[in-house]
């Protein structure tokens, strides 16, 4: 897909023409129509076309009682907004990424991702079974929002460089965008982090504002042109082993909406989570395909001491977290605790060394 479409709806709206789309949710004949700001450029593989999706679905699902009208980055609210725009009132949506507000409480981050930490099934576990969505639910009670999972990117890439990585004496220095708790790793091995938007990315790396940068893995870093600035592509990430999306509403209008329409939301974000993550299992190693064939982009691993040095900074972390004097932080991070350690044991006993062995043993 053509970067330069997804930089132009990644954009930020000015106030004017924002607030002339502004209108007020329809309702008309018991039919209600709300509003989805996201983070995502519009059509934006797996991640844009998720959150257009799930808006289509709860619609069809409803029989137009309850209309999902989706506003890409940018086209109400600047992306990294979205649910600053739930909790004002000007949306009744968004779809983003917990870790993105972890300014208003770091312990949100549990909820997209953490360093080390669970992947696409084991977070999904912890959050339907394990009571992280109860904890979840608390955190965002504080600001009259409740969050639903909503797809999941899977393991994502480690990022783009300009340089090769040889050892973690090469980190220190780079300035890097990545979000989130990896952000802070990534900081205590020496680099200088920030966070942006995905449409702010490419330019940045032009540039020469980044020495390097992950968005997400080869399905989206395709559409968004990395290749052409930078072609050292590390994999996997250590820092993001499942990513995932939520769908966040304004809980006060939800819990307005009769039983059946609440629960449309809640059982088709529940199905898009899967969706998402069967779009990416399926479509990154075709991106990647392409980066490698047609863009010579080279695939690198990271170094053992940087993923070594990695695991240390993310137990660093974690303990910072666990010791936290806010309580809910507190308690999310020993309730993430114990959920991993529960469902790490069928991941590493099962799971890992069947991948291991048909890697070794399998051909075809």
């Amino acid at each position: 897909m053509d970067r330069r479409s997804f930089i132009r709806t990644a954009g930020v709206m000015g106030a004017g023409a924002a607030a002339s789309t502004l209108a007020a949710p329809a309702v008309a004949q018991g039919n209600i129509t709300w509003r989805m700001v996201t983070t995502w450029p519009k059509n934006f593989p797996g991640l844009g076309v998720g959150a257009q999706r799930l808006a289509d679905r709860i619609t069809a699902a409803s029989g137009g009682r309850l209309t999902v009208q989706v506003f890409s980055a940018g086209e109400l609210v600047p992306p990294l907004q979205s649910l600053d725009a739930v909790i004002d009132g000007t949306a009744e949506m968004s779809h983003g990424a917990a870790y993105y507000w972890q300014n208003k409480s770091p312990a949100l981050s549990f909820f997209t991702g953490v360093p080390y930490g669970m992947t696409t099934p084991e977070l999904t576990a912890w959050v339907r079974f394990l009571g992280g969505q109860e904890i979840w639910d608390e955190i965002y009670d504080q600001f009259g929002v409740q969050g639903f999972l909503s797809g999941n990117t899977g393991t994502q890439a480690g990022g783009w460089f300009r340089n090769e990585l040889n050892s973690v004496e090469d980190v220190k220095g780079i300035r890097f965008r990545t979000p989130g708790l990896g952000g802070r790793v990534w900081e205590k091995l020496g680099a200088t982090v920030t966070n942006m938007a995905a449409g702010e990315i490419f330019q940045a790396l032009q540039s020469g504002t980044l020495d390097a940068a992950e968005f997400v893995g080869p399905y989206n870093d395709l559409a968004l042109g990395f290749y052409q600035v930078a072609k050292n592509y590390y994999m996997p990430s250590f820092v993001e082993p499942g990513l995932a999306t939520e769908l966040v509403v304004d809980k006060k209008k939800y819990q307005e909406l009769p039983d059946d329409l609440q629960a449309i939301i809640r059982d088709v974000s529940q199905a898009e989570y899967d969706q998402v993550a069967s779009d990416f299992v399926a479509n990154d190693p075709r991106a990647l395909k392409t980066l490698v064939d047609d863009h010579g982009v080279i695939v690198r691993a990271f170094p053992d001491d940087i993923m070594e040095a990695g695991a240390k900074a993310s137990v660093e972390v974690i303990e910072e977290l666990r010791n936290s004097d806010d309580p809910l932080v507190k308690k999310t991070t020993e309730s993430f605790i114990e959920a991993l350690n529960l469902v790490r044991v069928r991941t590493e006993t099962i799971d890992s060394p069947l991948v291991a062995a048909r890697q070794k043993y399998l051909k075809y």
